[in-house]
């Protein structure tokens, strides 16, 4: 078996994607000009290169609450990650890696050990190539692993023929980010999503096994039952494929009916005249974080990927008095699976009819921007690029302050701050006054003393520029918005 060496060390982050060493390995201390000029002939993989199935140590998050979550099983699955590095930089392979690991301790496993090979794209047939899937094996049997997880979305038959190489079961990213959310899920929608979004994914990769796996009379098993018995019959695999489809759909019905319930809900915030805050961004990012300090909602926060997926709607006030609603959604990840996505369509439209968007950034992670990437191809596949959007640095307490103030000048609207410390907590809610619709129809209303209901909507819906109790009532002098208008036409002084 090739050597392979650590690619991890505190200089990583400096290596060139083009510094190799003669066996194909990256070689530490190495500039940019390490090939010969008269070699390079444009941006190619070389063949040492393509050659190379790098091991990634030290993918541990340590997660201290890894052990202390009531779903954790008594004995973690004991994993090997896999990844193609097709394209990007060195830096941006790795820390895809690391992420996986992090999503792989969420679930409950124990990662010991995560490969990369270099590759111009994955091998149609077992993702990693033959000869590299057998030195995998090699490193599964080492280890002692049960399970390999590839960091990307396999087809059917990769999964199967790496399966066959390597000996133990393999997932992929999608499968991974799955199980995650069925863990993770407590809400009747949540869990019918989620549902969904697994069986859509299994259908393409029942798999069946020949003749044995006949559930009906056919052919000569049709016995004695006479003409028009005889046949293939249905096969067990047909049978689970139907039963599959038959929950989909019910399960598509059940989500319409819900996703009915909720534009209710939005539909009569919207006709009291209530704006209304989403909170999105990356998975861990500190969204929940960020909600509990400004309304003490309570919501549950972990150091964990995906701990929230329940969408959580809370009551808000701008200091001048102004109601709003906050709503925290479920976390984005690179390469979320297209199947999630549909599933929590309904979910994620609270995004899109939302009046502001706060867009989370870890800033401490060590690709921030690659989040906001991520999260805004998300937000576009629900059509929820027109919401005026701010991005919010969490985490600014640990960042590096070069990353953050790069952010705040790349970023048009962007504010930097620390939910666990407080720091730039009370900038955000002014900012989030000044961002939210402003009333700006004027009003001079005489109220009848019996029309308090009247005054306290004045108050908290619009903005009360003059305010007298007069012999005949309140005499209140306000700008509002249409809707309350309308209602206190009649009362025009």
């Amino acid at each position: 078996m090739t050597e392979r060496h650590n690619i991890f060390s505190d200089q990583a982050d400096a290596l060139s994607d083009d510094a190799y060493d003669d066996d194909g390995f990256v070689a530490e201390g190495e500039g940019d000009d390490t090939r010969p000029s008269a070699l390079y002939d444009g941006d190619q993989l070389e063949r040492e290169e393509r050659a190379a199935l790098r091991r990634v140590a030290g993918l541990s998050t340590e997660l201290e609450d890894v052990t202390e979550v009531e779903y954790r099983q008594l004995r973690l699955e004991r994993v090997v990650l896999a990844s193609v590095w097709s394209d990007g930089s060195l830096v941006d392979a790795e820390n895809s890696l690391r992420e996986l690991a992090a999503l792989a301790e969420t679930a409950g496993a124990e990662v010991l050990e995560g490969v990369i090979q270099r590759r111009q794209k994955p091998d149609t047939a077992t993702y990693l190539g033959k000869g590299k899937a057998e030195e995998l094996r090699d490193i599964v049997i080492s280890e002692g692993a049960d399970t390999v997880i590839a960091d990307s979305e396999l087809a059917p038959s990769q999964r199967r023929a790496l399966e066959d190489v390597v000996k133990v079961k393999v997932i992929d990213r999608t499968a991974l980010i799955l199980d995650i959310f069925a863990q993770h899920a407590k809400s009747r929608e949540g869990k019918a999503q989620v549902e969904l979004a697994q069986l859509q994914y299994l259908l393409p990769r029942l798999r069946g096994w020949g003749e044995s796996m006949s559930r009906q009379a056919g052919g000569q098993a049709a016995g004695g039952q006479g003409m028009g018995s005889r046949g293939p019959g249905e096969t067990k695999i047909e049978l689970d494929r139907r039963r599959i489809n038959s929950r989909i759909a019910k399960l598509k019905r059940d989500i319409a009916g819900m996703k009915t319930h909720r534009d209710t809900k939005r539909g009569s915030r919207r006709a009291n005249g209530i704006p209304s805050v989403a909170i999105a961004g990356y998975t861990n990012a500190g969204k929940s974080s960020i909600l509990n300090r400004l309304t003490g909602a309570g919501v549950l926060v972990q150091n964990q990927l995906f701990a929230t997926l329940d969408p959580t709607v809370r009551r808000g006030e701008t200091p001048d008095g102004r109601e709003f609603t906050f709503t925290d959604t479920v976390g984005f990840v690179r390469a979320l699976p297209h199947q999630l996505v549909e599933a929590f369509r309904s979910t994620l439209e609270e995004v899109a009819e939302s009046d502001l968007l706060l867009h989370v950034v870890d800033g401490s992670h060590p690709d921030p921007e690659g989040q906001i990437s991520a999260v805004r191809a998300v937000l576009a596949d629900v059509d929820a690029t027109d919401v005026k959007e701010v991005i919010v640095v969490n985490k600014a307490d640990i960042a590096d302050p070069e990353v953050v103030d790069r952010i705040l000048r790349q970023e048009k609207h962007a504010i930097a701050l620390s939910a666990r410390t407080g720091e730039g907590m009370d900038a955000l809610v002014q900012l989030i006054a000044d961002e939210l619709p402003q009333p700006d129809i004027s009003v001079d209303v005489l109220l009848p003393y019996d029309r308090g209901d009247l005054v306290s909507r004045l108050h908290e819906e619009g903005e009360i520029l003059a305010s007298e109790h007069v012999h005949d009532g309140t005499r209140v002098t306000a700008k509002v918005n249409a809707d309350l208008a309308a209602e206190l036409a009649a009362y025009q002084a």
